[in-house]
């Protein structure tokens, strides 16, 4: 069943949706970061069906999704007051925090670990959908596994249609990446996937933030996964991908230039307004990210972007890099998946 919730939510069908959560089926709604494809997270067999659907590794954890934060002691244990203060700050919000879990959350969603992901969405429909469902709700990206995040039912619909009971259509998302997720070790924040919040925001707020060794490297099969998008190849289209990134702009036109010539202009380039047109290129093989100085409109549109560019079937697709702060960090953590750790710096 299709919902079209994009101008406003249909009380007859949230019945319908919420009845569908409590009785163990599988529902697409959208969030302030990317649309979920959730399941109730305390119905273990329920849960199995968003890995079915995914093509999801069991031992990447999921996110349990809540109404408010009256609802985290019903989900974790022992919360300190490092973690009280993030939740505090951040919740609602694009951020996850990892905390003790209780045993009411079945081992399927936190993939055997003792502790679970809370997040807080501040989307009114995925609130509206928690809040009356009256259960907390497991969902990761509604997306195949390893492939780029839905930002619109758009981009996911065909890949995902038949694998659901509902599909609730709520328009292109605000932030368009993935919520920051966040361990609190020794009293310290730690963040294990950037997003939203900032490393900037959260220091301001503990007075200290760690980035985990991993958000910039490739796990190896060994390593023990807390958080979603850390140990797999994510958000990836079919065609090869490298990213271009120099801190000077007349080199970074340079190269974009010289790789149309390698690849005799066979390739896709998402980059950013200002240079599409210093570059020569056919119209529909430069897809325009934003302007340089406005991050979150590449957060919201970088998804989509690699999906419009892999329907194109180049031999690559080359993309504008950021500088690793602020925003950028975390825009910058999702490419290097995408691009399997492919980079050019200067």
């Amino acid at each position: 069943m299709y919902y079209n919730w994009k101008d406003r939510t249909n009380t007859e069908e949230l019945k319908i949706v919420c009845n569908l959560i409590r009785n163990g089926e599988l529902v697409i709604f959208p969030t302030e970061t990317v649309y979920g494809i959730g399941a109730n997270a305390l119905d273990t067999l329920a849960v199995g069906k968003i890995f079915l659907a995914k093509g999801r590794p069991s031992d990447n954890p999921l996110i349990v999704h809540l109404a408010d934060k009256r609802k985290i002691d019903e989900v974790a244990d022992d919360i300190t007051e490092v973690e009280q203060e993030l939740i505090d700050n951040f919740m609602p919000g694009p951020f996850t925090l990892i905390l003790k879990k209780k045993p009411i959350i079945p081992d399927v969603v936190t993939a055997g670990l003792d502790t679970v992901a809370v997040r807080i969405p501040n989307n009114i429909i995925a609130k509206g959908i928690i809040t009356f469902s009256g259960v907390p709700i497991a969902a990761p990206s509604a997306n195949i596994s390893g492939r780029p995040s839905g930002t619109s039912i758009e981009d996911i619909r065909k890949e995902l249609e038949g694998k659901v009971s509902a599909i609730v259509d709520g328009g292109k998302t605000e932030i368009g990446i993935e919520s920051t997720v966040v361990k609190v070790v020794d009293e310290v924040p730690v963040i294990l996937r950037p997003g939203k919040v900032t490393p900037e925001e959260i220091k301001s707020v503990c007075g200290k933030v760690s980035i985990d060794s991993k958000v910039f490297q490739r796990t190896r099969s060994t390593d023990v996964i807390y958080s979603p998008g850390m140990k797999y190849r994510h958000y990836a289209p079919e065609t090869k991908c490298k990213i271009l990134y120099c801190e000077n702009e007349l080199d970074q036109i340079f190269y974009l230039k010289k790789f149309i010539k390698e690849y005799q202009g066979n390739l896709v380039i998402i980059g950013f307004n200002e240079h599409k047109e210093k570059v020569v290129l056919d119209e529909d093989r430069f897809i325009s990210i934003g302007r340089i100085d406005n991050l979150n409109d590449y957060a919201k549109n970088i998804y989509s972007a690699l999906r419009k560019a892999d329907k194109i079937r180049p031999r690559i697709i080359i993309i504008e890099g950021v500088k690793k702060e602020g925003l950028g960090f975390a825009i910058m953590n999702r490419l290097l998946k995408t691009c399997d750790y492919d980079i050019f710096e200067r």
